[in-house]
């Protein structure tokens, strides 16, 4: 009996730690990290920057776990989604509410007492996007991608904020590579599961958009802006001449797997792009950080 109810406790805890997006959330604190780095010419005080990662963990939780209790019922009717807690009784939505705002909340407290009130405004803006804007948006228009990619873009500005005080062009800079590196990762996440996205009654591009030209061109077009901006860094000198080739190569590489993908828009193509996305931000900011100007 005693291993059996153990055994429910994790599960419990599991189903928790479920409903945070881990993944989404560690991609979050990846950025916000490269802003303070960058922003602050260096982690000068490491006290503020564990805290400062600890308030945006707690309110980036608190905004996965609404969005959840959001789309519990979406999420019943979709095969990628519906083993998630709530739909699978785990977790009952009333809990899932009060621990959402509880997380959210916690993570503001921290944020105005350690990085300042610029810093967690921005958090809190995000969340706002995030949750009241984008999450309905879903079922209302494609262009969520676009208001999604938003709050998506904003980890830099609050680690930036939080290293120096303010949003200087660096930080904006870093909120236009991420904005624009969302859509071709995304269209080609709802390309791949168009299916699933008009099952639960998402007003996805792909799934208005059935021989996918419209979709391509939006990835051909974000592309594009994507390797403008990421060479943007040089210019305005925080970066030196090896990230300037670095992020010409990889943004050069992306945008043919978007060209790939126009030729016949299929779902082996669209995985590829994906696969396209992961590896290059990631090596991206590996590059940022190799040649960073400080």
């Amino acid at each position: 009996m005693k291993r059996s109810c153990d055994y429910y406790k994790l599960s419990n805890l599991s189903a928790y730690w479920e409903l945070t997006k881990p993944r989404i959330n560690l991609m979050v604190l990846v950025t916000f990290s490269l802003g303070f780095f960058v922003g602050g010419r260096g982690i000068h005080s490491l006290s503020l920057f564990v805290w400062s990662i600890f308030g945006t963990a707690l309110s980036v939780a608190g905004s996965a776990v609404l969005n959840n209790y959001l789309e519990r019922d979406v999420d019943c009717l979709m095969s990628r989604t519906q083993e998630r807690p709530i739909p699978t009784g785990v977790i009952d939505p009333i809990s899932a509410l009060s621990y959402g705002f509880i997380l959210l909340l916690l993570g503001q407290f921290i944020l105005i007492t350690t990085a300042g009130l610029l810093t967690a405004f921005l958090a809190l803006l995000s969340a706002f996007l995030y949750v009241v804007v984008y999450t309905p948006m879903k079922r209302l228009s494609w262009i969520n991608t676009s208001l999604g990619a938003v709050p998506g873009a904003m980890p830099p500005l609050g680690g930036w904020t939080a290293a120096t005080g303010e949003i200087e062009l660096g930080a904006w800079v870093f909120f236009m590579i991420l904005f624009a590196w969302q859509h071709p990762h995304f269209f080609a996440i709802a390309w791949i599961f168009r299916d699933d996205y008009k099952r639960g009654g998402f007003k996805m591009l792909p799934v208005e958009d059935k021989e996918g030209k419209k979709t391509c061109r939006q990835i051909i077009y974000f592309s594009i802006l994507l390797l403008i901006s990421s060479l943007l860094p040089t210019f305005i000198g925080v970066t030196g001449k090896i990230y300037l080739v670095g992020a010409l190569i990889l943004g050069s590489l992306l945008l043919g797997s978007a060209v790939y993908l126009i030729q016949t828009c299929s779902d082996y193509r669209a995985r590829k792009l994906l696969r396209a996305t992961i590896l290059y931000l990631p090596l991206l900011f590996i590059l940022c950080l190799i040649d960073s100007n400080f």
